[in-house]
């Protein structure tokens, strides 16, 4: 039975104001943290953006989108900025909607989802405010649905019980150039792992419905061929899920 949820959630960012606007309002902005949801902005109020009506649009302080469907059905995003004024933002951030089936576990799945595209806007306008990403997406094989997948993306990462948030790690991926990065973020279904010149994310999905793990990247280097980054990530997944 489909059934109400909200997720508020409040996050400091270091950035302008209009910095953290555009990374939440703009196309390019949202494929460098989150994922690809639109092109370009919105104008204003009433204009369709995303498949969401724009209901508020406050530049850079307030915006409110909501797409409406059939029998209830809806999706509501509301961001406001507040400026502490010692060079840190304030973003209140509520997204509510309905959700159709399976209620406890998708509302878990969209909260910890939540938290992780919070931090990474959190780490995009820390250490890349500005620069704008080549968004890669890569699914893994139905392999990696099954309860506790994940922990196979892990140990492919070099992710142990001993790491922690803050622990250099380094990556080697078939095709694609040595990975030098940090651990970012890290929980029993999330990995972030931050480069000099990217955004690398781990998603383990197999406990939010039984889907496929997923790695979605946000590349700021010069000269990006996304889709050599998406083909080398798609084999590196099969690659981990395949029986040995």
């Amino acid at each position: 039975m489909s059934r109400e949820f909200e997720i508020r959630r409040e996050t400091i960012l270091e950035a302008t104001p209009q910095q953290a606007w555009d990374a939440i309002n703009t196309g390019a902005g949202l494929a460098s943290w989150l994922f690809p949801a639109g092109e370009g902005a919105p104008s204003g109020e009433g204009d369709v953006w995303g498949g969401h009506r724009v209901l508020v649009w406050d530049p850079p302080r307030h915006s409110h989108v909501r797409m409406d469907g059939e029998d209830g059905f809806f999706n509501s995003l509301e961001n406001t900025i507040e400026d502490r004024g010692d060079g840190t933002l304030l973003l209140r951030y509520v997204h509510s909607g309905v959700i159709v089936d399976d209620w406890d576990t998708q509302y878990d799945g969209a909260a910890q989802h939540t938290d992780f595209y919070q931090h990474s806007l959190a780490e995009y306008l820390r250490h890349f405010a500005g620069r704008h990403a080549v968004y890669v997406g890569a699914e893994g094989p139905a392999a990696s649905t099954r309860p506790g997948a994940f922990g196979q993306v892990r140990r492919a990462l070099g992710i142990g019980e001993a790491t922690a948030v803050g622990d250099r790690i380094h990556l080697e991926i078939p095709g694609l150039a040595a990975i030098d990065g940090v651990v970012d973020y890290l929980t029993p279904q999330f990995v972030g792992i931050r480069s000099d010149d990217a955004l690398y994310r781990f998603y383990g999905r197999d406990a939010f419905g039984g889907q496929p793990a997923f790695a979605g990247h946000h590349l700021f280097a010069e000269g990006v061929d996304g889709g050599a980054q998406e083909q080398a990530w798609s084999a590196w997944l099969k690659d981990v899920f395949a029986e040995r």
